[in-house]
């Protein structure tokens, strides 16, 4: 784990020292065991070093007898076999142990296709002098982050978009329709940064640069094209175990000491019970809750999986007051803005950890993209008149009334994934993951990620983004993922016989989950319950005074209780249903100072002789 960065000029004239001092400096948080310099002929490179892997001889820039070299952030997990296949002949010419030496050697075996060999997290930039060529590849999943830009003087890279405006390479200029996604949507997409001619190095793309122009670009997916594959719950449960144990252990691949960020969630607690399961000394756990009784407290369900499995637990507190201290740290530092409250938490929990003495960090993100965790899934596999409906339809500040007018052009980044994502057989829930692993995950939750473990010197690594589990994953049938109102519903199976403690339910606030225990009651067999809910839309509702009554929904956005009642709609109004039982209607306001809609909702049962 490290920062890079470097020059390419235009007209083929060394690159100036000062800029590759300045971006340096700027990276020095990302690896403070060490620095790195590389000059040769038009190109010049930097890395601030991270030291986890081959502390001793992995020192960069490294280089192979052709004269390539490289420098690298990242981890490449699979080295060692890759080191074992190479064979004895090319084997012999490794200099060093480090993971990263292997695609310098991948290079000139394969070309431009030696990316498709590695499975990890990486930016890559290595320079060929002989082909006079500069090559920066990132990492299917965009895990590990890469920006460029384009200047008359030439081609400038780096791992954060601060080194490049502090190298004084490009001015810090906001792009306003960037501003308006991180406006609406709280994140960015795509290429473009909110910061003008600086770009990011798609997830899985590499560039191929000569004299200081971008000449070829090439892309890999990260996930596999096709819909569903269809196989049993057992046989996904015992092929997702493998996987995932797999996945694990690989990530585990430290010369330094390492932990888990445990949320009590279904997510990380997967990710501790298969580090449990694999390791010789208790894990090493971090969690963090609120002070703040109306905000859930995660920490009593994150105890209990601890418990379980013998870990070392470490328990934090945040507070009001640890918001407005760090607050001006965390805005500081994420400089590929994204407004994730999460940010804060996540800030404290790197900071705890580093102080504890560990480098590396296992996490849980990627899981609800992968699993289908979200409830704008469970949305988009509705048909819109049974209230489906795309995810991000509306942005933050729609129909708040705040702005002098309405943002335009803020949804066209998610539009074009959504339709880059799009066929392949692919089901709507499929598009919904693939769009959100597309920009969501690389430019919100894994920029979270990088820029608050990096700035405490701590490498994160999230084991559900391995390309072989989520080969397995994203082709799982939509039923194996969400079912009765449940997402991650194989994660669910795989995990309940495997550990005591029941995982944490978000909604519930400040309760100990149930470990250990026999349930409560016995719930009603399936076929009672309504299994789906017949929406009709009707003409508006006249009169203003009219208000909707609190609503609550289950985790697929099912009604479960409804406080409303026909009484309060006007006669006129009314619409015979004389033919239907157990009938509610909702007034819900359409827009702001607008006269509220009215949705009829039926409950209706598979077996239509319970639907009484």
């Amino acid at each position: 784990m490290c920062g890079i960065a470097g020059l390419m000029t235009y007209d083929g004239a060394a690159p100036p020292p000062a800029p590759l001092r300045a971006m340096a400096d700027a990276l020095r948080h990302r690896g403070p065991d060490g620095e790195g310099r590389y000059r040769s002929g038009d190109v010049g490179m930097v890395q601030t070093r991270l030291a986890i892997i081959d502390l001793a001889t992995g020192d960069q820039p490294l280089y192979e007898p052709g004269g390539a070299a490289l420098i690298a952030n990242g981890e490449i997990y699979n080295y060692l076999e890759l080191r074992s296949g190479l064979g004895s002949a090319r084997s012999a010419a490794l200099s060093t142990q480090s993971d990263c030496e292997l695609p310098l050697h991948l290079y000139r075996q394969y070309g431009f296709d030696f990316a498709a060999h590695l499975r990890g997290m990486y930016a890559i930039a290595l320079h060929d002098p002989s082909a006079g060529q500069l090559i920066l590849a990132r990492d299917p999943f965009g895990i590990k982050p890469l920006y460029y830009a384009e200047t008359p003087r030439g081609f400038a890279f780096a791992s954060e978009p601060g080194a490049l405006i502090e190298a004084g390479i490009v001015a810090p200029q906001l792009v306003r329709s960037a501003r308006n996604e991180l406006l609406q949507m709280q994140f960015t997409t795509g290429r473009e940064t909110i910061f003008a001619g600086i770009n990011r190095v798609l997830p899985g793309e590499m560039v191929v640069v000569r004299r200081g122009r971008i000449v070829e670009r090439r892309r890999c997916a990260a996930l596999p094209e096709g819909g569903p594959l269809q196989f049993g719950e057992a046989e996904a449960i015992a092929r997702l175990d493998a996987a995932l144990l797999e996945s694990v252990r690989l990530h585990q691949r430290s010369d330094v000491p390492f932990g888990v960020f445990l949320s009590g969630g279904i997510d990380s607690t997967g990710v501790l019970m298969m580090m449990a399961r694999l390791a010789e000394r208790p894990v090493k756990a971090f969690t963090i809750g609120f002070a703040a009784t109306e905000v859930a407290d995660e920490r009593p369900a994150a105890r209990a999986a601890a418990a379980s499995v013998g870990a070392e637990h470490v328990e934090l507190v945040f507070d009001e007051a640890d918001f407005w201290k760090l607050l001006p740290e965390i805005v500081s530092a994420v400089d590929d803005p994204a407004a994730d409250y999460a940010i804060l938490p996540t800030w404290a929990l790197a900071r705890a950890a580093h102080e504890a003495g560990l480098k590396v960090i296992l996490t849980g993100e990627g899981g609800d993209e992968l699993f289908a965790g979200y409830g704008r899934y469970r949305s988009a596999m509705r048909p819109w008149w049974a209230g489906g409906r795309a995810p991000r339809a509306r942005g933050v500040l729609d129909g708040l009334g705040i702005l002098r007018s309405e943002i335009a052009g803020w949804r066209d980044g998610i539009a074009a994934a959504e339709i880059r994502n799009s066929g392949q057989r692919r089901t709507p829930l499929q598009v919904a993951q693939a769009v959100d692993c597309a920009d969501w995950l690389p430019n919100d939750l894994l920029i979270k990620l990088d820029r608050c473990l990096m700035a405490h010197s701590t490498e994160g690594r999230t084991p559900y983004l391995d390309t072989e589990l989520a080969a397995l994953v994203f082709r799982l049938p939509d039923e194996l993922k969400v079912r009765r109102g449940f997402g991650k519903w194989l994660l669910r199976r795989w995990r309940r016989p495997r550990s005591p403690c029941r995982p944490f339910k978000r909604g519930a606030r400040n309760l100990p989950p149930r470990c250990g225990r026999a349930p409560v009651r016995r719930p009603r067999r399936q076929a009672d319950r309504p299994r789906r809910l017949e929406l009709a839309i009707l003409r508006p509702v006249a009169s203003p005074p009219y208000r909707a009554r609190p609503i609550t929904a289950g985790h697929d956005g099912r009604v479960s209780r409804l406080r409303v009642t026909r009484s309060r709609l006007p006669a006129q109004n009314r619409t015979p249903v004389s033919n239907r039982k157990r009938v509610c209607v909702v007034f819900i306001p359409s827009r702001p100072n607008a006269s509220p809609g009215v949705v009829l909702l039926v409950p209706t049962c598979e077996n239509s002789a319970r639907a009484k």
